[in-house]
């Protein structure tokens, strides 16, 4: 038997922060990052608050990749009588704020209202059962994954992401690609979640281009932010798969962003789990995607192939380079190669990747990283 849930109420389009001034709210605990306090942006949230005269608290100290550390903070700062949590930034306050309510309704024994209203068009974390922490000490990312992480209301207004520099676009941007593409690809995928996840894909070539060259092109900032919710409806069902995985371990031991990481190990992924693995299912999954886009023909290996070739052209056309030389230390980061895809293999969302692996099997991939190899 299989399942798909939708419980969040997604409002969207430009203007959709009004939703604000009908939630029904006695006090509200903000969290953000210090830029969305320093930049103003978090006023636009307060401020509605402010008009309907509820009290609310702003606690500014999310930081990228957050740790345990920052959410044991931020659940010491939360008032008991406070009844709404709003998440209001990236994918690092969506998370944060989860763990922050699951741990402060354990501790109150009452329901929280929780409202996700991201500023990058990324993570897909507003519609999603996912949370990622970083330990510090293991310098590892914990997934965690339980279906009361979801957020009750996101509000996916794009006047947060006009601001929102070109680096960081298409990081975010590529990251949606990878949701929708591991989801496609993923053990668990259904007719639900590919219909979500083909949409996803499609935005993604048609918008992201766009946003990274015109940061105030609304249309394109609105259209990624869609397909961001759209492949994390995907995934929230149909999970991840190794991508995400070693682009956990590469972030908790190189603090690379996580789309970024996700970026340049895509191409290799992919290749992977079709063309060298020759996983039947897996190839026809992306033989019939590539079709669809118009970049496949009769032949299931050529169109993965084909599909493969436009990934990789997206992410440079984006800016993002395809190697990781020049982020790490070479001779730290071979080190690391063994430690990382022991943490990967035992991730989370390894266990929905379409081809079981080994360590080795990731170690190779990470070895690809760094040096000039073909695609195929």
């Amino acid at each position: 038997m299989e399942y798909f849930r939708m419980p969040t109420k997604l409002c969207m389009g430009e203007g959709s922060l009004k939703e604000l001034e009908k939630i029904e709210a006695k006090k509200v605990f903000i969290i953000c990052d210090p830029f969305m306090k320093s930049s103003g942006k978090v006023n636009l949230v307060s401020g509605i608050l402010g008009m309907r005269e509820i009290p609310y608290q702003i606690f500014d100290k999310v930081i990228p990749d957050p740790t345990l550390e920052v959410v044991s903070l931020a659940v010491k700062m939360v008032d008991e009588d406070t009844d709404t949590i709003i998440a209001l930034g990236g994918g690092s306050a969506i998370d944060t704020a989860k763990v922050v309510r699951k741990i402060f309704e354990a501790a109150i024994e009452k329901k929280v209202q929780f409202i996700a209203i991201p500023t990058t068009s990324g993570t897909g974390s507003e519609l999603t059962s996912f949370a990622v922490v970083s330990d510090k000490e293991t310098k590892s990312k914990i997934p965690l994954i339980d279906f009361s992480l979801l957020p009750d209301i996101a509000i996916l207004d794009c006047v947060f992401t006009a601001s929102v520099p070109a680096s960081i676009t298409a990081d975010t941007g590529i990251d949606v690609l990878t949701h929708a593409l591991e989801a496609v690809a993923s053990s668990k995928a259904t007719d639900f979640t590919d219909a979500n996840a083909y949409m996803a894909v499609e935005l993604v070539f048609q918008y992201l281009k766009r946003a990274v060259e015109h940061g105030d092109d609304l249309c394109a900032r609105e259209h990624m932010h869609n397909a961001s919710a759209l492949a994390g409806i995907a995934f929230n069902e149909a999970s991840l798969g190794i991508c995400h995985s070693m682009a956990h371990a590469l972030g908790g031991f190189f603090h690379i962003p996580h789309g970024r990481a996700n970026a340049i190990l895509l191409p290799h992924v992919m290749e992977f789990n079709t063309i060298q693995s020759q996983n039947k299912e897996t190839i026809q999954r992306y033989a019939r995607l590539s079709r669809r886009m118009g970049f496949g023909n009769y032949d299931d290996i050529s169109s993965v192939k084909s599909l493969i070739r436009q990934v990789q052209n997206l992410i440079k056309s984006v800016g993002i380079d395809s190697y990781i030389n020049g982020m790490v230390d070479g001779e730290e980061y071979s080190k690391a190669m063994e430690k990382m895809a022991k943490l990967a293999v035992d991730d989370r969302c390894t266990v929905t990747n379409p081809v079981e692996v080994q360590v080795k099997d990731l170690e190779a991939i990470y070895a690809k990283l760094q040096r000039s190899c073909p695609w195929m």
